[in-house]
């Protein structure tokens, strides 16, 4: 798939489970107001559209691709049948969502933090450790994210991120380098 196209659509019928096998997914959803919000973002090992397994029958998300991704689709029953046939695969399945819920408790746990320079830096963190490249002068996050996006990933109006980009910055926390964020103190293991 090319870099904007779409895996599903929130409201599809959730008929598929998707491997990302390579490139980026964000996963978006539209409000009533016509508002759109960026929930989360996967990369390649993660799954999309595990709500499959629920009993809700829609994705309640958009999965769009952010560059050029190879994703391999399962159908409720392939993916019992793959679970069945190899355990192991069933095991990293369990261990995949663990680390997926753990991250979406440390996400809810970083709104809870009031001051938003420090919210920002915690979200921007956990994006370069999960999407960044371990550079010399720090954590490169793969791919831009505008300000726009990390309103959403934060909970908080875009104007408020500018501002709290433009500390981050002044206090070196953060590099901007061909729109592309650096995290100088940060290192992945």
């Amino acid at each position: 798939m090319k870099k904007g196209d779409t895996v599903f659509m929130q409201g599809d019928t959730a008929n598929e489970v998707f491997l990302i096998k390579g490139g980026r997914i964000k996963l978006t959803k539209v409000l009533e107001d016509g508002t759109e919000l960026m929930l989360d973002l996967r990369k390649a090992g993660d799954f999309v559209g595990e709500n499959m397994f629920s009993e809700e029958g829609e994705y309640p998300v958009s999965a769009v691709c952010m560059e050029d991704t190879l994703t391999c689709g399962f159908t409720r029953s392939q993916f019992e049948e793959l679970v069945l046939n190899n355990p192991t695969v069933g095991l990293q399945v369990i261990k995949t969502l663990s680390e997926r819920i753990s991250w979406l408790t440390t996400r809810v746990g970083n709104l809870a933090v009031t001051n938003i320079e420090d919210r920002l830096y915690k979200v921007l963190c956990n994006v370069a450790k999960e999407h960044g490249e371990q550079r010399p002068q720090g954590v490169m996050i793969q791919f831009p994210l505008t300000h726009e996006d990390l309103s959403f990933l934060i909970g908080t109006h875009r104007v408020t991120v500018t501002r709290a980009m433009k500390a981050l910055k002044e206090t070196g926390k953060i590099i901007l380098e061909n729109r592309r964020l650096i995290l100088p103190s940060l290192a992945i293991s």
